[in-house]
């Protein structure tokens, strides 16, 4: 009647479930992991990269990305203004341009008063008040411009509704 040795079973040195913000400490993440928690591919990041001159993640010697937590967050928030918002990718780098990527992140509105912010932004562009074009351009056209995606904006308020 002795004692009984239990059969422990080693830890696995994989993890099968994916990673989350408070796992990662200050350790950066490589380009998978960070894809995971942004929701998105990674060749959808390595895109962004492209489009947007704010998302420069760290690399090694050998190129490989490594993502910190506040590069996640300004990813979180290009997600959120092309995913979610609506934005084109000039619209939401012309939102950031203006507006800075602090206020872009701090912005955490419910898509009906995003549409409604962006339909009253997009009227005081198109307003006769407004600056006037540079030589050269046309006034009119960004005025169709801007009247075609408060329509846009009109329906996705009408189908909310």
């Amino acid at each position: 009647m002795g004692s009984e040795r239990v059969k422990q079973s080693p830890p696995s040195k994989r993890q099968s479930r994916s990673p989350s913000a408070q796992d990662t400490g200050d350790r950066p993440l490589k380009i998978g992991a960070a894809a995971k928690l942004v929701g998105v591919e990674a060749y959808v990041l390595r895109f962004w990269e492209t489009q947007f001159s704010f998302i420069r993640p760290k690399q090694s010697r050998s190129r490989h990305r490594y993502y910190t937590l506040d590069d996640i967050e300004t990813l979180k928030t290009v997600k959120r203004l092309l995913h979610t918002e609506g934005y084109t990718i000039a619209g939401a780098r012309r939102f950031v341009r203006e507006g800075g990527l602090v206020r872009a992140r701090a912005q955490m509105t419910s898509p009906e008063q995003t549409a409604q912010q962006r339909a009253t932004d997009r009227i005081s562009i198109a307003s006769p008040d407004s600056s006037p074009a540079p030589f050269g351009a046309t006034s009119n056209c960004n005025t169709h411009n801007a009247l075609r995606e408060i329509r846009e904006d009109l329906r996705e308020l009408q189908k909310l509704l």
